[in-house]
């Protein structure tokens, strides 16, 4: 991946990722109807790892396996876990706008988490400029907020613990190769499903149609998990965040291929703002790229 412009790869790995999670999310939203949410997230998780295994060998990760059970991996993916599971109960019990705008927080949360952690400097442009993703991006969500009540807390607890995830992958060792975690996220959030399955839900006996979309759902989610390590791995957050806002774009052209749903002159232009917003952090990257490399 090193033919990728270094000023443009975090940002590319991070529209790549929420990509991969909407088309991942979609196919989970059409595999929901009939069955109960954790048995779809277990499900996933084990067409996932059906993919994800052969796929590191493939990769040349054989040896590397065992780092899915080293400790700062282990760390980041029971948050991911955690964020999942307050995501499903949040989504089954809320209108979808409400639990995406909630979810809107996570770039934020993240950039001062940065800040406090590991004292990246953002600056006003750059918090202008994510505000007015935010601001794009609820625009696009449209919220009704309605639904305030404990599954808002969940939402907001999703957002939280997402933005936790990625600063703690921030700390894994640099010799962890990026799919060996995105693995390790899908046997976490397997195992995590699993459990509260049995807990809480009742089994229902898949069709052939749930379980080919589970199947699409698992490979997609696998790219996901990896593109979204990687775009911080590889890019200052204050350059990479932003662009998560790019869920709620994919958001709207799922809607509108997949069901159907056209977004209104509000949702068009919180799209633009949100385009823009991203496009103007990156040129101003390029541009602070440019004038240390001439000083």
């Amino acid at each position: 991946m090193h033919f990728i412009p270094a000023s443009i790869r975090g940002p590319l790995f991070m529209i790549v990722s929420t990509g991969s999670y909407l088309v991942n999310d979609t196919m989970m939203k059409l595999a929901t109807t009939g069955l109960p949410s954790y048995e779809v997230l277990f499900l996933r998780g084990v067409a996932a790892t059906l993919w994800g295994f052969p796929l590191l060998f493939l990769l040349g990760y054989g040896k590397q396996i065992p780092l899915i059970f080293d400790g700062h991996v282990l760390r980041r993916n029971l948050l991911e876990m955690a964020a999942i599971l307050c995501y499903v109960v949040a989504l089954a019990n809320m209108q979808i706008a409400d639990s995406t705008a909630l979810g809107q927080i996570t770039p934020l949360l993240m950039l001062v988490g940065s800040s406090i952690l590991f004292g990246e400097r953002i600056g006003g442009q750059r918090m202008a400029l994510i505000g007015l993703g935010f601001i794009g991006a609820l625009m696009v969500a449209q919220p009704t907020m309605q639904g305030i009540s404990v599954y808002a807390l969940l939402a907001l607890g999703n957002a939280t613990l997402a933005a936790a995830r990625d600063l703690a992958g921030r700390r894994v060792p640099a010799e962890v190769p990026g799919m060996i975690v995105a693995i390790s996220a899908v046997v976490v959030v397997l195992i995590g499903a699993g459990a509260a399955h049995l807990v809480s839900e009742r089994w229902v006996m898949p069709e052939a149609r749930h379980l080919l979309l589970l199947a699409g759902a698992g490979f997609f989610l696998i790219f996901g998990h990896f593109f979204i390590f990687m775009a911080y791995r590889v890019g200052p957050t204050s350059a990479v965040a932003p662009f998560y806002y790019c869920f709620t774009v994919w958001a709207v052209i799922s809607g509108l291929l997949v069901f159907g749903q056209f977004p209104n002159a509000l949702a068009v232009c919180g799209i633009l703002l949100v385009v823009a917003s991203g496009l103007t952090i990156v040129s101003l990257d390029q541009r602070k790229r440019r004038l240390t490399v001439v000083a």
